[in-house]
């Protein structure tokens, strides 16, 4: 049975945020325990403070490496990197908090590369943060791409209802319409199909949403659909690919929900995939990071500053995370 346990590295995310109270409310669920041995790289202390904030009776046990966590219920096993000041304050940006974020990924995607944990799960972060800690990055999943050397990845947002892979995602709207290019476009499709195989998904149905209304009107609305969008469908089909598009965007989401007709959607900016994905789901989503040599999911939401250090965050996007990395894993070592 041990065996068949994945090592979950699971980063604290800013200190700051709702992080910490989110990973204590879900390692304190006996079920996380009999599917996975989750690690936590953060700040012993500040998990504590998590704990005690959410009244939660686990005991932080410091650990050196992956391999001598007990990842038992009722422990919280942490490799600790004691960055965070006792009196570093829930709610508001700070540098501090910033630098730590990325000591903890950094360390969780090395154990990562070296095959010392199966999977990566990561608690939100502060853009803001991370910038005034030195580290200028959009979001976690161009940190992941740079530190593993991945070229070729991309953002998927899944939930119970809905999964969605996006073209563009941390860019103006003016540059996300001149980052459609039929070849990152195919080069999307190409990784939704090989990501939904992995997941068991023996030919998955992916509908490729337009860019413009209507998809474009033939070009009336706009040339993207027409002139980079539908010639990658016709590539990916040539390829043997199941993909449908450019459809348009204000009735995708509908087949794919309503009438289930595809398995994933490939949208073209982050709000076009990120608004259904909150609004079907906005407790449960996680998010993925697809192409990298080892598997991330991540919450799908922020740090929640204006609630962080109260006890009332809810970690059901965090169980989902870790649930998902466990089973992916699992799997993938059978």
């Amino acid at each position: 049975m041990e065996q068949q346990r994945p090592i979950l590295a699971i980063t604290m995310g800013d200190a700051a945020g709702c992080g910490p109270e989110i990973i204590v409310k879900a390692l304190s669920d006996e079920n996380m325990y009999r599917m996975c041995r989750p690690l936590v790289f953060g700040d012993a202390g500040r998990i504590q403070l998590a704990a005690d904030i959410v009244k939660s009776p686990v005991e932080i046990q410091r650990v050196a490496n992956p391999q001598s966590g007990s990842y038992q219920h009722g422990k919280i096993d942490v490799l600790d990197f004691a960055n965070i000041p006792a009196g570093l304050p829930f709610g508001k940006i700070d540098a501090r908090a910033g630098h730590a974020a990325y000591v903890y990924l950094e360390a969780a995607i090395k154990q990562a590369m070296n095959n010392a944990v199966a999977a990566v799960v990561t608690a939100p972060i502060n853009k803001e943060a991370l910038h005034k800690g030195g580290y200028n990055f959009p979001g976690h999943t161009e940190i992941f791409a740079q530190l593993s050397g991945t070229e070729d990845y991309a953002m998927m947002l899944s939930g119970d209802a809905l999964k969605v892979i996006h073209v563009t995602t941390h860019v103006s709207m003016r540059e996300a319409a001149d980052l459609i290019t039929q070849e990152r476009v195919l080069r999307i499709i190409r990784l939704a199909d090989r990501t939904l195989q992995l997941l068991g998904v023996e030919r998955p149905r992916i509908a490729v949403a337009g860019f413009n209304a209507h998809a474009g009107e033939n070009g009336l609305f706009g040339r993207e659909d027409i002139e980079e969008i539908a010639p990658a469908v016709k590539a990916a089909q040539s390829l043997g690919i199941d993909a449908s598009g450019p459809v348009p965007p204000d009735t995708v989401f509908f087949r794919a929900v309503c009438r289930k007709e595809f398995d994933i959607v490939v949208v073209m900016y982050h709000d076009q995939g990120h608004i259904p994905i909150k609004l079907l789901g906005f407790e449960d989503g996680i998010n993925v990071t697809v192409g990298l040599p080892f598997l991330r999911t991540s919450v799908d939401h922020g740090t929640a500053f204006d609630i962080a250090g109260k006890g009332v965050a809810d970690s059901r996007s965090m169980k989902a995370a870790i649930e998902f990395a466990a089973r992916v894993a699992a799997g993938a070592r059978k």
